[in-house]
């Protein structure tokens, strides 16, 4: 589990705190790690074993013992003789490592922190502070470990519950200290909306504009609110105030061309959806829009805003509504070979991306 490097500057260590082993003990070391190295984790249990009796005050042996049984994973095993290798030698940060590690996997959270905490073990330091309710410093600490692995699926996985953790506790203390404020209607509003309750996320929406009318982002998300039932014209108008609140904010134009363009106002959903782009590029939901609202007036940005989505978005469902939408585009330019080979790939992708139900 530890490099030779480490071993060699332990074993340094532990000589310049204590007695040098007898001879017998040394033995017994020496065949345990011949052991241990050829995976042979039994026998060098009871080689470290031996050694530990005759030798009760050297760390290096406790250290190795608990080793072996982490390599075995038994971890329950693990925790005493690497306990008292930390009474041994308490500054040692390979033991504080182990026994973090040994402690986290039992489930002793609580106690691994310190020992954790104190070899800057930011990863497992992060899990064992998600696990004792502490999620903020959780956060702290898993981004800090994804630094080093950005891919790696553990640290991903836990960041992902300290987040949302912590959005629960954040909330939860919003709702019951300041339940009449715009931030508690606002929060209100997203939970109704998250749970597709329209008109009631509109009251709570409606109830924090009237306290708060500048508050950026309260519109904006009315506004979906009423998109998402279909009440274009409310939409419409929530997306333009909050577009004049925040000219800068791309979203805002985004969703008031999407709204515009939804009623059929072509023209006018073209040029939000052009600033929005300028605002933010590439983003594949802009450029599809905009080349649907283009596609009649300007097929020549239609086709390459619409190509671009395909290039960007490869074979999810908004490709396939970009080819369908090149086919149509193609279809009335009279190049019917290159809509028909549109409409394949239309017909591929979708096949793709439509969930298929299972066999009864």
């Amino acid at each position: 589990m530890m490099q030779s490097l480490l071993w060699v500057c332990l074993l340094l260590q532990t000589q310049s705190a204590a007695p040098a082993l007898p001879p017998e003990a040394l033995a017994q070391l020496q065949s345990g790690i011949e052991s241990e190295n050829h995976h042979n984790y039994d026998e060098a249990i009871a080689a470290f074993r031996k050694a530990a009796d005759l030798a009760p005050s050297s760390s290096i042996v406790f250290l190795h013992l608990g080793d072996a049984f982490m390599n075995k994973r038994d971890y329950a095993a693990a925790i005493p003789p690497l306990k008292r290798a930390a009474e041994l030698t308490p500054d040692s940060l390979p033991v504080h490592q182990l026994l973090g590690f040994a402690l986290l996997a039992q489930g002793y959270a609580s106690e691994a922190i310190p020992h954790l905490d104190m070899v800057h073990e930011y990863g497992a330091l992060g899990i064992a502070q998600l696990q004792t309710g502490q999620p903020a410093e959780a956060v702290t600490n898993l981004q800090a470990a994804l630094a080093k692995s950005p891919d790696d699926p553990d640290l991903l996985y836990y960041l992902s519950r300290a987040g949302t953790l912590l959005s629960s506790q954040s909330l939860d203390k919003l709702l019951s200290t300041t339940p009449a404020s715009a931030r508690g209607h606002q929060a209100l509003g997203q939970n109704y909306f998250a749970m597709r309750m329209f008109p009631e996320a509109a009251k709570e929406y409606q109830q924090a504009v009237t306290l708060r009318p500048d508050l950026p982002g309260l519109r904006l998300e009315l506004g979906q609110v009423y998109a998402a039932s279909s009440e274009l014209d409310k939409a419409e108008e929530q997306f333009r105030l909050e577009a004049r609140l925040q000219p800068g904010n791309p979203e805002a134009a985004y969703r008031l061309g999407d709204a515009l363009l939804r009623q059929g106002k072509m023209k006018e959903a073209a040029e939000e959806l052009r600033r929005s782009d300028t605002l933010r590029p590439n983003m594949p939901e802009t450029l599809y829009s905009f080349g649907r609202a283009v596609a009649n007036s300007e097929p020549n940005a239609a086709e390459h805003a619409l190509a671009r989505v395909i290039e960007l978005e490869k074979e999810t469902s908004l490709a396939a509504q970009a080819y369908l939408a090149l086919a149509g585009i193609h279809r009335k330019l009279g190049k019917t070979d290159q809509a028909a080979h549109e409409m394949q790939e239309f017909r591929r992708i979708q096949v793709l991306t439509t969930p298929r139900t299972p066999a009864p």
